[in-house]
């Protein structure tokens, strides 16, 4: 086995890897989102009232907030997972297919040499 040989096969292994990272990631924010949307949420606790010197106005005014930060970034990491997600696929995709297509004509060009 030749250098360039290992070559190409490493890289289609590579291409190939980083689509199938890209995949799973992508399964797992259609299910996140779509099958159990609940999975990603977290619980924040508001300040303790007794200690506070905020009015109940205030409390439920910092609590709304709160849970709307929440909601904005949770919106955001999904998004930034679906970027990378379909980054990976954008990248890997063409790098498999590019490695895998001349290993398949080198080994073509073999079988017709060796006849």
């Amino acid at each position: 086995m030749n250098i360039r040989l290992l070559y190409l096969y490493l890289f289609a292994f590579i291409g190939l890897l980083i689509c199938v990272i890209g995949a799973v990631q992508l399964v797992n924010l259609g299910l996140t989102v779509l099958g159990f949307p609940d999975s990603d949420n977290y619980e924040y606790y508001a300040q303790a009232r007794e200690f506070s010197d905020m009015s109940e106005e205030e409390m439920e005014a910092m609590e709304a907030e709160q849970q709307a930060s929440a909601a904005r970034q949770q919106t955001r990491q999904r998004q930034r997972e679906l970027i990378t997600s379909v980054s990976m696929l954008v990248v890997g995709a063409p790098l498999y297919v590019y490695h895998w297509r001349i290993i398949s004509s080198e080994n073509q060009a073999g079988k017709k040499a060796g006849k």
